[in-house]
């Protein structure tokens, strides 16, 4: 009997260490994940080493801002005087950042949604997702929004919940822990959201007009593809997003990020800038990113090629096509007339029911 006890003692000691090195070994993990959660995503080889945005590169311009017999006048100035976009009750309502579309002003940002989608969905083969605006934390990770940006974000703290900064984070996770088929691949999504961004860190930067704000609508691109298209499908993202531009006849150019200027997730980033005659300034309308696996990873986002039957990590892409309060801004600083009214662009004209704005 005594042999069985000092038996059963000892297992239980043994155990005891065990429990204790699982512990030990655990909190080593979770110390190494807090690590690695910080790391960014390796820049792709071609992208150009920098020290800041002044190293960004540009790659070409597209259109000639027209010659205007007269001083263009600012975006809010146009606004205003027709009547379209109300800053100052925006603000009253909520607060610094936020505006009120009315009248034409609120019926433009509707045709273009509808052109952007439109265009996406018949012409370029995506399908339309109309995603959740609100998100939980699991997904602001696995699109790595979270851990840098939480100040950036606005959270509904009794849910802990966030407002989407853009409409990559609900539609990239809509395959979060699944193995897609290879057959399936590539998958392209479009999706209308508003955006929320509390923009930390930026007061006294652009404190007039459309150009930051807190919510703003904008259309999205997502892609799913893989590995060894990624980069090709970059470029088709890319061009899907200046046919936009294109279409509604706006000048613009499109500048490849520097290693500095890369986002936290993205392996090579291309930006669309419009150009804006009032503010006199090239604005950002649109980033294109190719994430290779970053995101994948986070998200366990994999894919079975039918010849290995084992599961991969898909790349991940998004883009605007495009952010609307800037596409705004360009469409009323470029298309206005010496009255102060604004002639509507081509394209748009069936959507808005309306040749000008006045």
């Amino acid at each position: 009997g005594k042999d069985a006890g000092a038996e059963i003692a000892e297992m239980r000691a043994v155990s005891e260490e065990i429990k204790q090195r699982d512990a030990e070994i655990n909190a080593v993990e979770e110390q190494i994940r807090d690590i690695q959660i910080w790391i960014p995503n390796l820049p792709h080889a071609s992208v150009p080493v920098g020290e800041n945005e002044k190293d960004n590169v540009e790659v070409r311009r597209w259109g000639e801002p027209e010659e205007k017999g007269f001083q263009p006048r600012p975006h809010w100035e146009v606004a205003e005087k027709l009547g379209i976009v109300d800053f100052a009750r925006g603000a009253k309502v909520t607060g610094a950042f936020f505006v009120s579309y009315r009248g034409l002003g609120a019926k433009l940002e509707r045709a273009l949604i509808n052109f952007m989608l439109d265009l996406h969905i018949e012409k370029h083969g995506y399908t339309e997702i109309s995603p959740p605006f609100v998100v939980n934390r699991t997904s602001m990770f696995a699109t790595a929004q979270l851990p840098k940006l939480e100040e950036d974000m606005y959270l509904a703290e009794v849910d802990d919940l966030f407002l989407i900064p853009t409409a990559e984070v609900p539609v990239t996770n809509l395959h979060r822990d699944e193995i897609l088929a290879e057959k399936d691949l590539p998958i392209a999504y479009t999706a209308y959201t508003p955006c929320f961004r509390r923009e930390a860190g930026t007061y006294g930067k652009d404190t007039r007009g459309l150009v930051r704000i807190h919510q703003f609508d904008k259309v999205e691109m997502v892609k799913f593809v893989q590995p060894e298209s990624s980069y090709d499908e970059l470029e088709h993202l890319l061009a899907n997003a200046e046919e936009v531009l294109q279409l509604l006849k706006l000048p613009y150019r499109v500048i490849e990020l520097c290693t500095a200027d890369l986002s936290f997730a993205a392996a090579k980033c291309y930006d669309i800038e419009v150009w804006a005659p009032g503010v006199e300034r090239w604005l950002e309308v649109s980033s294109c990113s190719n994430f290779e696996d970053f995101q994948a990873r986070r998200g366990n986002i994999r894919f079975r090629r039918v010849s290995s039957g084992k599961p991969e990590f898909v790349h991940t892409l998004n883009g605007s096509g495009l952010a609307l309060p800037r596409t705004v801004i360009a469409i009323l600083e470029n298309y206005q007339t010496e009255e102060g009214t604004v002639i509507v662009p081509d394209v748009l004209r069936d959507y808005l029911g309306t040749e000008i704005l006045e």
